[in-house]
């Protein structure tokens, strides 16, 4: 199970990586309303790799059988896998290259505040908010989590999405009744 489970994992984590590093890049030309659906888009796309990581378990370790939880088991390994890459990721590009984010971010949601027509004590409380957020996110430990919270139930639907349709039962033997 280990070397599918990184297999599949590692693949699905340098998806996420690797998508996520472009929408960045893309980020200021795109804005952050559109990134937040191509960021979820994203981890959906890379989520996929745990349906074809409990397919190629049951077809090449469990002889074309597998029970629901060993499949969730699977999954959910997966997913794991998948899911600290992208915290490791994101952890080194926030420290190291945007350390910006959180202000950035935190302009945006004043701005559609203000383009919603939201009184200034509303604003205020947004850029309190804001200010609260981003002492939360330069705390490693707290970013990583909520980093993680943001593909993990993805993953976790995905699983149990999969394990549900991949799983198989085994063949009772058909024993024909004895005719004398």
């Amino acid at each position: 199970m280990k070397k599918t489970v990184l297999t599949f994992g590692l693949i699905s984590g340098f998806i996420m990586i690797a998508m996520m590093t472009i929408s960045l890049v893309l980020s200021d030309r795109i804005g952050f309303g559109h990134n937040l659906v191509l960021g979820y888009t994203i981890l959906v796309l890379g989520s996929l790799l745990i349906f074809f990581g409990i397919r190629s378990y049951r077809e090449n370790i469990g002889g074309g059988q597998i029970s629901f939880g060993r499949a969730f088991a699977v999954g959910i390994l997966i997913t794991v896998v998948a899911s600290v890459c992208y915290v490791v990721c994101w952890e080194i590009i926030y420290f190291n290259f945007m350390p910006d984010f959180a202000d950035k971010y935190a302009a945006y949601i004043v701005e559609q505040a203000r383009a919603g027509g939201a009184t200034q004590q509303v604003i205020d409380a947004k850029l309190a908010e804001m200010k609260g957020l981003k002492a939360l996110l330069d705390n490693p430990l707290y970013n990583g989590l909520m980093t993680f919270a943001e593909p993990f139930p993805i993953g976790l639907l995905v699983t149990l999405i999969s394990a549900a349709v991949l799983r198989t039962r085994k063949a009772k033997s058909l024993q024909q009744p004895a005719i004398s």
